[in-house]
């Protein structure tokens, strides 16, 4: 029986290509017994044992570069947790005796990647960025292999043993619904134009406020443009509609107006023209296996501002438009998207160079990478 370790986690952007990679392994090995390690006050301690897997927590915080007394603080309990997590980490795995790890990243996968490979384990490590993490670049001189999403983030692993291109795997569910099939279900019309934006599951207050603009340009423009938007389950957000009314955008009123805390996501993606969005690489993957025209705004509020490299690889593509915060201005959002609202062939020609760069073997990929590593146990 096949046993694997996996160690990532901090922000769903980690913990879900590990999920996605454990029913990967299984589909080809259903034996298979899974463990995760991750810290036991993030993400990963409720989505993983969501999932039935397994969950060993393991306390890591990560280093402040900035200097003040609050991240001094935080730096010295950030070197305490790291003192004990050598001895944790090789607890954990004598005990589940694995016969490969995976980091997909995050502060977690560090430490657990490594102490595998110095006991003799096989390792293999995801990189789901465009600009890899410091974690990961650390780890590929260890690793076994480097799984990367884009080829973009080659150059960041110049001493990996090996490392291919898999892409990220995405939910069936994207590949599944017709556009035709989601307007129906969302009473769109087929030869109207439709916007989709969102700010991600728990939401984000710029998308929001934009999003927002982008309804009154509408209302004030008389524009009939169906416009789907997910403002987020975050608590802060919880009044949006509301407070677009007390502003005097008729959202309620307004039939081409979906506007809700979640949406079901791939069905929103197969029924839009557009998508205004994050650069998180998961959202990005998504918009190229369906193959949408896109306007991104990455956050700046990333590290080493990975999103926005993120977001260039498909700029550079000429799949989408990349606005920086820094730039952004309502002249400029909105010219934007009335730019591309009014030329249908542009949207056309960046929804097919999207779906270009959609890698649609990943599944296979990832097999390929993962295998001589299983058979070599």
């Amino acid at each position: 029986m096949l046993r694997v370790l996996l160690a990532g986690g901090g922000t769903a952007g980690h913990i879900n290509p590990a999920l996605a990679i454990a029913e990967i392994i299984k589909e080809n090995y259903p034996d298979t017994e899974f463990c995760f390690a991750g810290n036991p006050e993030k993400l990963e301690a409720k989505l993983v044992p969501k999932a039935g897997y397994r969950f060993e927590p393991v306390r890591v915080e990560g280093f402040q570069r900035k200097l003040n007394w609050t991240n001094i603080k935080r730096n010295v309990h950030a070197a305490g947790c790291l003192m004990r997590t050598g001895g944790r980490c090789k607890a954990i795995i004598k005990d589940f005796k694995p016969d490969l790890v995976i980091g997909t990243g995050g502060y977690v996968s560090g430490p657990v990647v490594r102490k595998a490979a110095k006991m003799g384990i096989k390792t293999a490590v995801h990189e789901q960025n465009a600009f890899a993490g410091v974690t990961n670049k650390l780890l590929s001189k260890e690793a076994d292999v480097v799984m990367m999403t884009v080829k973009e983030a080659e150059k960041y692993f110049p001493e990996a043993k090996r490392k291919c291109v898999t892409g990220l795997p995405v939910r069936g569910a994207f590949n599944k619904m017709s556009r035709s099939d989601a307007r129906k279900q969302l009473g769109i019309p087929e030869n109207a134009l439709c916007v989709l934006s969102t700010g991600g599951s728990l939401g984000a207050r710029t998308i929001n406020n934009y999003a927002a603009k982008l309804f009154k340009w509408y209302q004030d423009e008389g524009r009939e443009v169906y416009h789907i938007h997910s403002y987020g389950t975050y608590q802060g957000y919880k009044n949006y509609i509301d407070e677009c009314e007390e502003q005097g955008i008729r959202i309620k009123e307004n039939p081409r107006l979906i506007v809700s805390d979640y949406i079901n996501m791939p069905a929103a993606m197969a029924a839009c023209d557009l998508v205004i969005t994050r650069c998180g690489a998961a959202s990005l993957a998504e918009i190229e296996a369906v193959g949408r025209c896109s306007v991104l705004i990455p956050s700046p509020m990333v590290a080493e501002n990975h999103q926005y490299h993120n977001g260039m690889v498909l700029q550079k593509a000429g799949a989408g438009v990349v606005i920086e915060e820094k730039d952004l201005t309502e002249e400029l959002f909105i010219g934007t998207v009335r730019d591309l609202l009014d030329d249908p062939q542009k949207i056309r020609s960046c929804s097919e160079k999207a779906a270009r760069l959609h890698i649609s073997d990943t599944k296979e990929r990832i097999m390929a990478a993962l295998k001589p590593l299983i058979e070599d146990k």
